[in-house]
This record gives structure tokens, C-alpha cells and sequence, in this order.
């Protein structure tokens, strides 16, 4: 039974990174631009939502409201600080974005106050009893909510005009212009999309913590980054994967290596011993 409710709170851990790693991903493969300002706006989705439901106590307006408006700021991101140097090596991209993400930071720190924001009063903390485990409503909640959010994902991009252009695009962008895609939706589409999963993790980070604090976004930006290279850069299916895997590996690896190794520390272990064994991640493929 240990064993079990182990892997199910692992499963938990990991929905909220595959929410958070997904839209670096889909950054990365459409840009090649490791996005590590994406961190901001899930530390943003958390603050938002927090605002939202304290102003009119629905997480139903919640949800929605956050990710509309953390979406939109990720595509001021894109017009804004990368269109400008996508000509540039990738390096200047990446430097910007740290910069963005440092920045962020201290605008939380200044606007919200350095000690972060809770709820007056924490939505969905009852105990549920599930599959002979109890839990909070909340973790249940974030299992749901990434099952739902990432399968619409999959049906956007496998059952709409504007998926099958996203996916052209990110195969081959000069052959998708060929066609008449306008490659320049697309991409406003992907950060978007990808802001948008970034703040429900926010906001399910905040229900299940009852905590909003501006630095709550460093260790996930270093995990999902973790998760991308183990699910093989640009990969959306390897990068579910991996971030489920790891949800798992840190779950168990608190209880049986808690001694040596904290948990932030388990996943980082976790990375080294695979990359070991595949440099390139779990699903990536070898480059000459």
C-alpha cells in the first residue's frame, strides 16, 4: 500500500511539472529558445489566481482568467524581448531571458511583498477518500486539471487546422511558409498555449501550498529544464513522460534515499544517471 500511495503522489508531483515543462518544450521546438522567463509566469499564474478567486471566490473564474492573462503576457514576451534577436546565436536569447526572469522576480517582490500571499481561506482542503487512499480535493485536482488541459493540447494539435499548421511549423518552418502558414500565428499561438499551462501550475501550486511567494518559480524552472533534456529537446510525448517519471522517482527517492539526498537533489541524480546512459534523453535522437 505504501509503495502505491507513493506512486500516486508521485503522479501528482509529476502533472504539475508536465504542466510547467510542456510549454518550454513547445518553446524550445518551435525556437530552439530555452524560455527560462516561462518560470516568471508561473509564479504570475499562482499571484493572478490567488487575486481572482480572493476578489470573487470562484476558482472557476480563477483558472481561466489567470491562464487568459498570463497567455497574452507570454506573447508580449515573444513580440517584445525574442522576436527582436531570433537572427541571433542562441545564446543572446537565452541571456535575455534569464535577465527577464531575475527581473520578474523583483517585480513580484516590489508589487506582492517579499514574503508572498496566501489564501484567507485555502480552497479544496478536504480529505477525499480515492482508490483506498485519502487525499486532498487539491492533489486530485491537479491530477484532473493536467489530464484535461494536456489532452486538449493533443486534440488541438492533432484534430484542428491550426495544430496540424503549429506542427508543420515546428517540422519544417521553411517548407510550412511554402504553404501559406502563417508561421508568425503560430508562434504567438505556442507562447500562449504554453503560458497558459504555466499559470494553472502556478495556481495548483498555490491551492496545494496555500503560498505565493516571488521566488516559487526557481526550483521548477531548473526541473522543467531537467525534464525537456530528459524527454529529448522539443519532444511533447517525451516530455510528459519524463516529468511523470520524475514525479515518481522523487517520490519514492524521499522515502528510501531521504538520508543522502534531499528531493531537489533526487532529481538532479535522477538526470545525471540517464544521461549517462542517453546523452540525447529518454525519446531524443542521436545528432551526427
Amino acid at each position: 500500500m505504501l509503495a502505491f500511495e507513493l506512486f500516486v503522489q508521485g503522479l501528482i508531483q509529476g502533472s504539475l511539472y508536465a504542466l510547467i515543462a510542456i510549454g518550454l518544450t513547445l518553446v524550445y521546438g518551435l525556437l530552439r529558445i530555452l524560455h527560462i522567463a516561462h518560470a516568471g509566469l508561473f509564479t504570475l499564474g499562482g499571484y493572478l489566481g490567488l487575486l481572482i478567486f480572493e476578489a470573487s471566490g470562484s476558482l472557476l473564474l480563477a483558472f481561466p482568467a489567470a491562464m487568459f492573462l498570463v497567455g497574452l503576457l507570454g506573447m508580449a514576451i515573444y513580440r517584445l524581448c525574442y522576436e527582436p534577436i531570433l537572427g541571433r546565436p542562441p545564446y543572446v536569447a537565452l541571456i535575455a531571458s534569464i535577465g527577464l526572469f531575475i527581473a520578474m522576480e523583483e517585480i513580484y517582490r516590489l508589487v506582492f511583498g517579499a514574503y508572498g500571499l496566501s489564501f484567507s481561506a485555502p480552497p479544496l482542503q478536504d480529505r477525499v477518500s480515492f482508490l483506498g487512499l485519502n487525499f486532498k480535493a487539491a492533489e486530485l485536482l491537479a491530477i484532473a486539471a493536467a489530464v484535461v488541459l494536456i489532452g486538449g493540447l493533443g486534440l488541438l494539435a492533432n484534430r484542428t487546422r491550426s495544430g496540424v499548421a503549429w506542427r508543420a511549423t515546428v517540422t519544417d518552418p521553411v517548407m510550412a511558409r511554402a504553404f501559406g502558414i502563417d508561421t508568425i500565428k503560430v508562434r504567438y499561438l505556442n507562447f500562449f498555449i504554453g503560458s497558459a499551462l504555466a499559470a494553472a501550475a502556478g495556481l495548483l501550486v498555490a491551492i496545494l501550498n496555500n503560498l505565493v511567494e516571488p521566488t516559487m518559480g526557481s526550483v521548477p524552472s531548473y526541473k522543467a529544464l531537467a525534464i525537456i533534456v530528459l524527454g529529448g529537446l522539443g519532444n511533447v510525448p517525451g516530455t510528459l513522460v519524463a516529468a511523470l517519471a520524475l514525479g515518481v522517482i522523487e517520490s519514492f527517492g524521499t522515502i528510501y534515499l531521504g538520508s543522502l539526498l534531499d528531493r531537489d537533489a533526487i532529481a538532479f541524480a535522477f538526470l545525471i544517471a540517464v544521461l549517462m546512459v542517453r546523452p540525447h534523453g529518454l525519446f531524443g535522437r542521436a545528432t551526427l
